[in-house]
């Protein structure tokens, strides 16, 4: 619970920190807070995606280790029968 609050949390509130400060604020901070505080979102956003997709990679990686070393024990893969 507390992961998912980060994980969405954060941008969510950078992006609307965002258009908060572009419709409360006038003269140049309020394209440049706007621009900051959007782009920091997204990014951090980007970021989460992006550890995401490594970590299952790590995930696919150790399940396929595991799957030679069952292939290596037993002579089969182990989604297939085991032959006769």
């Amino acid at each position: 619970m507390l992961l998912n609050a980060v994980r969405f949390g954060i941008p969510i509130a950078l992006i609307l920190v965002g258009f908060v400060l572009l419709f409360t604020t006038e003269g140049a901070i309020k394209w440049d807070g706007f621009a900051m505080c959007v782009g920091a979102g997204l990014s951090v956003a980007l970021i989460n995606v992006l550890f995401r997709f490594g970590a299952r990679g790590d995930e696919e990686r150790d399940a396929e280790e595991a799957a030679r070393r069952f292939y290596s024990e037993h002579g089969h893969w182990p989604d297939e029968p085991p032959p006769r």
